[in-house]
């Protein structure tokens, strides 16, 4: 343990009610002093680029640093401090990382002010470079400042926040306390910034655009919407499900590839894998099919991998995933077949014999459903859970791919995959359906599903029928989890630990 890292004591819930006051009781006395709360200290360095910079303790040795000395002003919090009479040690952390503080008694009254504050208190710090016996990189303090009068006690790193939900509810104590946590959110941003540069590139040069959130008819995916309400227009309108009807309106006026990272907005349960709000990647290009989509998704996937983290091997979950081989592409039906020796092949579009196979594995079976479904419910319920290598599983029923083109050799299946990494899926694309009147009888069996009771079903978008009239091009598109994806590059097994403020039902 170095000299700044001694653990503060842990507080019990009573002593934490005791220490709340006594930091209130500090905070009156700054106030009575007019130093409470400064707006007038600003930083030139960060601790983390010191730490970066100064790496090298042979070339950058205590002599060194005496010799070429460094003024730097730094601000951050206090973690850890220890005082010792007539010299102190501390470590302050700021936004890039960590840096030791140490401080002697010559400082005057800053020290004797220092010995009175808080784990937890917001600092401002003027020193120079220096390197302690042991050989850590610090700061020998000239001038220091209480900026911030933190009044609630920060748990110590060594039990940090035990209670899981309260890591989500109080995500700015977990991100103070757990480097784990910063680190998983620092490579979701990264890898967002990655996906962007990749895709605007040559050659693929795609463009950036923003869609509307709230929509008069929900649509672009089979799920439930949230329903909000408009006051001046006196109408209803939905969150989006997927700006998917949108974008492809803008390939039918000649933005021939875009793409939105977007939030979406589903109304439906809530667990490891799902969020009522999550992030979306959504993506169109046009003359382009379902194949060239795998190809694009199956090199987004690996290039965001090895730009974020140096590596195609990652681990998820317990399991060892390698993203860099090619990734297996396998027909639904056949996979279904290979778990399930019992179906036979002429069964899988017999709607009555899938039924049967259906309730033998307790999949609910409703009266609406065709053979489509059925063979989707079985995959979900026997495949789906085994694919921990990246798998494609392509040709999907029409009856479950109502924005998809249909197969050109095939008229039951369409030109659709999905991507799947973990037993999760990762992604979804397909070859677009740009026929206006067999996308407008595919909006009618939705309609009709949805009468029948399939409360996921879509309604019938009559201004993206006339889009399609005017002309969409031959186009793929392409939906990609930004959530799950994180999860897969931060080893994260629930979706809560990749959002920063994930869905919670309120404190009583």
């Amino acid at each position: 343990m170095s000299e700044s890292q001694t653990p503060p004591p842990v507080a019990s819930p009573a002593d934490e009610h005791k220490l709340i006051a006594e930091r209130r009781e500090k905070l009156k006395t700054l106030r009575a002093q007019g130093t409470a709360f400064p707006n007038d200290f600003r930083p030139d360095a960060f601790a983390g680029d010191l730490q970066a910079e100064y790496a090298d303790a042979e070339r950058w040795s205590a002599e060194a640093l005496v010799a070429m000395p460094r003024a730097v002003r730094v601000g951050g919090r206090l973690l850890a401090k220890r005082v010792m009479g007539k010299a102190s040690f501390a470590r302050l952390q700021d936004g890039t990382g960590a840096i030791q503080l140490y401080l002697r008694a010559d400082l005057g009254a800053a020290y004797e002010a220092f010995k009175g504050w808080d784990i937890g208190d917001i600092v401002g710090v003027e020193g120079t470079l220096t390197r302690t016996r042991t050989g850590e990189l610090s700061i020998a303090v000239t001038a220091i400042r209480l900026l911030v009068k933190s009044l609630r006690p920060l748990p110590d790193k060594w039990h940090g926040l035990a209670d899981v939900e309260q890591r989500y509810r109080q995500r700015y104590v977990d991100l103070i306390v757990s480097p784990e946590a910063r680190r998983a959110f620092e490579l979701r941003s990264r890898a967002i910034g990655f996906i962007r540069q990749w895709l605007e590139a040559p050659p693929r040069r795609f463009m950036e655009v923003e869609t509307p959130m709230m929509h008069v008819i929900p649509g672009g995916a089979t799920a439930r919407p949230f329903v909000t309400h408009h006051n001046a227009l006196d109408m209803d309108l939905y969150l989006r499900v997927a700006p998917e009807l949108y974008l492809k309106r803008l390939v039918v006026g000649g933005l021939e590839r875009v793409y939105e990272i977007n939030r979406n907005f589903r109304n439906e349960g809530v667990s490891t894998r799902h969020n009522p709000e999550f992030t979306m990647l959504e993506l169109y290009q046009a003359y382009a099919g379902y194949i060239e989509i795998m190809d694009l998704t199956e090199g987004l996937v690996r290039e965001t991998a090895h730009g974020v983290l140096g590596t195609s091997g990652l681990r998820w979950d317990g399991a060892a995933i390698d993203v860099g081989p090619a990734f297996r592409r396998w027909r639904m039906e056949d996979a279904v077949l290979e778990h399930n020796p019992e179906i036979k092949r002429e069964a899988l579009r017999d709607r009555e014999a899938m039924a049967a196979h259906a309730r033998r594995l307790q999949v609910p079976v409703k009266p609406g459903y065709g053979w489509g479904k059925l063979l989707l419910a079985i995959f979900e319920k026997t495949v789906e859970h085994t694919l921990i290598q990246p798998t494609f599983i392509t040709d999907h029923p029409v009856e479950v791919s109502p924005l998809a083109r249909a197969s050109d050799t095939d008229p039951g299946i369409t030109d659709r995959f999905e991507l799947f990494i973990g037993g999760k899926e990762i992604a979804n694309g397909f070859s677009e359906l740009n026929d206006p009147e067999d996308q407008a009888a595919r909006f009618q069996a939705q309609v009709d599903a949805k009468d029948a009771g399939d409360d996921e079903a879509m309604h019938f978008d009559a201004d993206y029928i006339r889009a399609l009239e005017v002309g969409l091009p031959p186009t793929g598109g392409l939906g990609v989890g930004i959530d799950r994806l994180v999860m897969l590059l931060t080893d994260s097994p629930s979706i809560r630990d990749v959002l920063l403020f994930p869905y919670m039902r309120p404190e009583t």
